[in-house]
């Protein structure tokens, strides 16, 4: 097998260039697999499928029983690819030089190598699968040769271990009671014990060889009919119904040797005659006493006769049991056998259990970390985003930023802006903000389609909005330049031209104390009728183009 338990004794000292067979579980044999393994997949020093890899700092992948391993067994161990690649190089380079810190877990290529299609080695089993199941069908496979249990030293098939213990191994003996012989359960079966065929031969015996000898077709009573019992059948019937009725026979016995201990006893207490009436009609030993009274007539009702026959039927039901009972230990040791294997197979499978079950818990572990750590990526993925869009809309408005007081402000999609406005859903927009120079003040403007105040429903209104800037703490406050509003004329006819001069008194030109002033400007600015004036152009392709000139000068 690819895997086996791992003898890893830290006391030993000896020091070798490779590990014993059965030292640590191994890489996977490449014969397994049913392509051949790629060169990243086999460890630096077995050059088998690696088992549970670990990286080099070097790049390297071992399995980890051979890190562990060389390490124990190395002082000073260098990289053995490293050695191949440039031996001179490699004993003077650091990451060449390894130590058991400086290996690494290699989750990547482990699950690759787990999902490689792999069969199995053993002679005869048609199982396929991937390398993740195949230490678990090994330690299973009914084809695998495994020693026998007992210790007789033959490899056999694991299906094929409970046949071996009833009928082929050398160490499953026992010992026949009667005659102290060791016999294999195959002997058994065949075992005349010596002691018993030296005594007189039973009836019952004589029928037996009888019946081997007539037709297999008539039909004989059982050889425990004397005592009772009933059947009738062929030569085979009666086989198979004495080996599955030990039970029934045995009570019969029993009870045949009960009455005749009873009635030995009355016997001597009561006198010769008097024995003779308890072998009535009804009682338990009717069909046992049937012929023996007829000996007893035979022989004109002799006592020393009755006491014959009756001791002779005691010897032979005494024989009979003892026979029986011999059987049924030899297969009752039979038995205990076979269930001995049976548990150590199931002490091994529930050790497999246990082992993957610890695995199963570990994985489940990783999964878990895993998962928080995606959680945690995801997290910074989407705080990522924000700062993305953040900064793509401060670069877009640096963009569009102006610094000399002018700003020309692009409107799209004004019908639709239009309709929303007059249905309250969005009544103004802001323009971006622009400087009224470099470091001056930082503005914007406020458009109402639908108008507001005194405008609403008929005009255009257009405010101007001064907005809290970097450098107004170096301003001179209030604002008092001259603001003029255009609205585009697109055929360059006629433009719409209004302007205003700042209300010093009106705190919508003093210092920002918020992030904007109250607008202030024009609430009558352009009339609704005029914006599809066929004459102008103010409105072409849905867009307007509207101006703010600020007088620095002013």
């Amino acid at each position: 097998m690819a895997s086996g338990s791992a003898a890893s004794d830290p006391s030993l000292n000896g020091i070798s260039s490779t590990p014993g067979e059965n030292e640590y579980p191994s890489g996977f044999p490449q014969s397994i697999c049913d392509e051949v393994p790629k060169e990243k997949y086999l460890c630096s020093n077995c050059n088998n499928v690696l088992n549970k890899a670990r990286q080099t700092v070097c790049g390297h992948r071992y399995c980890l029983a051979c890190v562990n391993w060389l390490v124990r067994n190395n002082k000073d161990l260098v990289c053995t690819k490293c050695k191949e690649e440039d031996p001179r190089n490699s004993v003077e380079s650091d990451t060449s030089v390894l130590t058991l810190d400086q290996f690494f877990n290699d989750a990547a290529i482990n699950k690759e190598i787990l999902d490689l299609k792999v069969h199995c080695a053993n002679q005869g089993c048609p199982w396929r699968s991937t390398l993740k199941n195949f230490e678990d069908h090994q330690s299973q496979c009914e084809f695998a040769l495994i020693p026998c249990n007992i210790g007789c030293g033959i490899m056999v098939q694991r299906k094929t271990l409970a046949t071996h213990l009833e009928r082929g191994c050398p160490n499953n003996k026992t010992t026949c009671p009667s005659c102290a012989g060791v016999l294999t359960p195959r002997e058994i079966q065949k075992h005349v014990c010596p002691s018993s065929s030296d005594k007189k031969m039973t009836k019952a015996d004589k029928r037996q060889k009888n019946n081997h000898s007539g037709s297999s077709k008539k039909k004989e009573p059982c050889i425990f009919s004397e005592v009772g019992c009933p059947f009738k059948g062929n030569a085979d019937k009666i086989k198979e119904h004495e080996s599955c009725s030990h039970v029934g026979h045995l009570q019969l016995l029993l009870d045949v040797t009960r009455a005749l201990q009873h009635t030995l006893r009355s016997t001597a207490e009561l006198g010769q005659h008097e024995s003779l009436d308890f072998l009535q009609p009804g009682q338990c030993v009717a069909s046992l006493a049937s012929p023996i009274e007829g000996e007893i007539e035979t022989d004109g009702g002799d006592p020393e006769v009755t006491d014959k026959a009756l001791s002779l039927h005691d010897d032979q039901a005494e024989l009979a049991i003892g026979q029986q009972l011999d059987a049924l230990q030899q297969r009752v040791q039979v038995m205990e056998n076979i269930i001995s294997a049976l548990n150590r197979e199931v002490e091994k499978t529930q050790l497999s259990v246990v082992a993957l079950e610890r695995d199963t818990y570990n994985s489940q572990q990783i999964i878990q970390h895993l998962e928080t750590i995606v959680a945690e990526q995801q997290q910074r993925l989407v705080s990522k985003d924000i700062r993305i869009t953040s900064l793509q809309q401060c670069i877009s408005a640096q963009q569009d930023v102006s610094y000399d007081g002018t700003f020309l402000w692009r409107l799209c999609d004004v019908s639709q802006s239009l309709r929303e406005a007059a249905s309250g859903q969005k009544i103004s927009q802001y323009s971006p903000a622009f400087y009224t120079a470099r470091y001056g003040f930082k503005v914007c403007m406020r458009l109402y389609l639908y108008g507001d105040g005194v405008g609403k429903g008929t005009h255009i209104s257009l405010f101007f909005v001064i907005m809290k800037g970097e450098y107004d703490p170096i301003l001179s406050w209030p604002f008092r330049h001259k603001v003029t509003f255009f609205l585009i004329d697109q055929n360059q006819r006629e433009h719409v031209i209004d302007a205003f001069r700042p209300d010093l008194s009106s705190a919508s030109f003093h210092r920002p104390v918020l992030e904007m002033n109250v607008a202030s400007g024009c609430p009558l600015f352009f009339p609704l009728e005029k914006l599809r004036s066929p004459k102008h152009a103010y409105c072409k392709d849905d867009t307007i183009y509207i101006k703010c000139v600020v007088d620095i000068s002013s």
